[in-house]
């Protein structure tokens, strides 16, 4: 592990338990909503990464505590994606700094040339990052489909349907969505199971949250997966994955699946619903098309961690 970090007085670490996640979930949510406004955040998403079966929290992460109580975290949860936060009760305290560092050194050992995080555009931890000689790899958005509106319905191809995925879809629902995001993403192809960890086991799941479109010959040609947030005093929907098989695209099978996916969180009580996409996907203009707003940017900033593997 990498050496202790440079904390202040009064301030001590520990590696990180599964039965951490909603300390980590708290001090996450204080920071999203100083930094942004709102609560984006819940413990049912840390659950599920953490019980990938390929990631170990207790040598990945580090916590930071005052007294009893976390006030500061930071981990790698996969290839060079790295996540910290720190309440905003203990800011200017440098650390943000040990924790962005920490997160550096653990890349090295582990080989990795590179590690980077989300983190809002003009926020306190973007413009620490940019102070410790962190560059933007890619911008991100957040979008949302105001409360009230609706996407346009759009005809599937003759032969095509859409529907919930069963318990028989689940490898091919994989598959479409790992071959989609390897187009643009750089990384290693994620596994049959901790793909399931993210999805099929995540807590709350219910079958209606993944959504298929198939073929004439009953093949997945296209998927969505959206999830219930409870937060900021309403129920939300969010679309955490949108995929299409390669040879099906342009039949605006994503924009049939964008509808039914929030016509079901509205079904289930979501006020509206919202999505992620960056630069390197190319969506924005898709999402836009159909009527949803940018409710917040965020920038992934990245850092040379030395290790020459």
């Amino acid at each position: 592990m990498p050496a202790p970090l440079s904390l202040p007085e009064g301030y001590t670490q520990r590696a990180l338990a599964v039965t951490d996640a909603a300390a980590v979930t708290a001090v996450m949510a204080a920071q999203e909503l100083h930094d942004v406004g709102e609560v984006v955040i819940e413990e049912a998403d840390i659950v599920a990464d953490w019980q990938r079966p390929s990631y170990d929290v207790t040598q990945s992460s580090v916590g930071v505590f005052a007294d009893d109580t976390m006030v500061g975290y930071a981990e790698i949860t996969g290839g060079d994606r790295g996540d910290a936060a720190v309440h905003p009760d203990h800011r200017g305290r440098c650390i943000g700094t040990a924790l962005a560092q920490w997160m550096q050194g653990l890349a090295r050992e582990q080989g990795k040339p590179i590690v980077g995080m989300p983190v809002p555009e003009g926020s306190p931890g973007d413009r620490l990052l940019e102070s410790l000689g962190y560059h933007v790899r890619w911008t991100s958005w957040v979008l949302e489909l105001p409360e009230g509106a609706t996407i346009a319905e759009r005809p599937l191809p003759e032969g095509y349907a859409v529907r919930e995925a069963t318990d028989d879809d689940y490898r091919d629902v994989w598959t479409v969505t790992e071959d989609a995001f390897l187009e643009w993403s750089e990384r290693e192809r994620q596994s049959f199971e901790d793909w399931r960890a993210r999805v099929v086991l995540r807590p709350g799941f219910q079958p209606w949250n993944l959504r298929v479109v198939t073929d004439p010959d009953g093949q997945v040609v296209a998927i969505a997966y959206i999830v219930l947030f409870k937060g900021n005093g309403t129920t939300e929907g969010y679309v955490d994955q949108v995929a299409t098989r390669a040879d099906q695209r342009g039949r605006g099978l994503a924009q049939v699946l964008l509808a039914d996916a929030f016509a079901a969180a509205r079904a289930h009580g979501a006020a509206r619903s919202a999505l992620s996409t960056d630069t390197r996907t190319g969506a924005l203009g898709l999402y836009e098309k159909v009527g949803m707003k940018v409710a917040s940017t965020w920038l992934n900033r990245a850092v040379r961690t030395g290790s020459e593997t």
